[in-house]
């Protein structure tokens, strides 16, 4: 890759990193943005009120969709104005984080993220809705949140499978943001190292799910995955698991994990420079082979039929995820190389 031209923004957020401090931190937090009226999303009451339980709360709120179907956004959006509350804080994964940027898409509510996953989406102004199953993505700044509270503790609430998904889920960012439109240097070097911690990390967390090492190396590599990837945009992979989330309802962490080896596989050979970083990042001889080594070790899952795919929406997923391909994908995308990547992925035929 050129390092001679090329404009990268950096998003202004404040990260607080300290693991078993989420609910100190958090209060620091509330304080200095001067609010006073918070909505908390969260799906789960418990953890919620255990992180956010001394804030001046106006509103719990605990209707929490994955892939935030629009009627849960609206209804999310009548509760914030029915309660005139002045900030967000949400508590959780991925689909927590989706709703209270759904909120701040349209009210410009101050957002204040405590993440329980890996899914990165606190670190990007990037928010989605899904509506009569299409997934629809936008950018805007209004959704970034002001502040990330990272506590590594709260990660051990998240079963092993689930954080093995949700970590190949970051990878996936770190990966596509090697090739997506926007991509430079900086995202570059960032994903290279977001790939080091997430393939350091992981294992750590399926070996010993309690210990609190792996859990923040997994962490780690997750915020810089997001970072990359709200600077680079959405690559391949990324259009393809949107189609599917959306189209299926499918979950999204495993999803991005099936996924991946496959859009790695196709876009690598193209992609020479990005498939040496992925390489010496994984430190293996070919990117594919660091991958595989990693979902080897860490059992992740293969197959999207083993997640209620039907196998006769293959053709129309490829179909939608031609229109969608962005643009300077590495390698050529056809309707019929698009349906064997996905065919594969649906049946687990992983590449070799």
């Amino acid at each position: 890759m050129s390092v001679a031209r090329f404009v990268h923004d950096t998003l202004p957020q404040r990260v607080r990193f300290a693991s078993g401090e989420a609910a100190g931190q958090l209060a620091e937090e509330i304080k200095e943005l001067g609010v006073s009226r918070l909505m908390v999303v969260a799906a789960r009451k418990w953890l919620a009120e255990q992180v956010a339980g001394g804030l001046p709360v106006a509103v719990w709120h605990h209707d929490v969709v994955m892939h935030v179907p629009v009627e849960t956004a609206v209804r999310a959006r009548e509760v914030a104005a029915e309660h005139d509350v002045d900030a967000l804080v949400c508590i959780g994964g991925g689909s927590a984080t989706g709703l209270a940027k759904a909120v701040a898409l349209t009210t410009g509510l101050p957002i204040v993220a405590v993440p329980t996953t890996y899914a990165g989406s606190e670190a990007t102004n990037v928010w989605g809705i899904t509506e009569e199953g299409r997934k629809t993505t936008g950018v805007d700044d209004r959704v970034l949140p002001r502040t990330v509270v990272y506590d590594a503790s709260l990660t051990r609430t998240l079963p092993v499978g689930m954080s093995v998904a949700s970590g190949l889920n970051a990878l996936a960012h770190c990966v596509d943001s090697m090739w997506a439109p926007r991509a430079d240097p900086i995202d570059a070097a960032l994903a290279e190292e977001g790939i080091r911690a997430l393939n350091a990390g992981l294992p750590q967390v399926f070996a010993d799910p309690v210990g609190l090492a792996g859990r923040e190396q997994t962490l780690y590599g997750a915020y810089l995955s997001a970072v990359a990837f709200a600077s680079a945009g959405s690559g391949l992979h990324h259009k393809i698991c949107h189609v599917l989330g959306g189209m299926f309802d499918l979950p999204h962490a495993q999803t991005h994990a099936i996924v991946l080896p496959h859009v790695l596989a196709f876009n690598g050979p193209d992609a020479p420079e990005a498939e040496r970083r992925i390489a010496a990042a994984f430190g293996a001889p070919s990117a594919n082979e660091g991958l595989a080594a990693l979902r080897s070790e860490v059992d992740a899952p293969v197959a999207l039929r083993d997640y209620a795919m039907p196998e006769h929406g293959i053709e129309t997923a490829a179909g939608a995820v031609l229109a969608a391909v962005p643009a300077g994908n590495p390698a050529p995308v056809t309707l019929v190389s698009l349906t064997a990547l996905l065919r594969a992925a649906w049946e687990g035929d992983l590449p070799r």
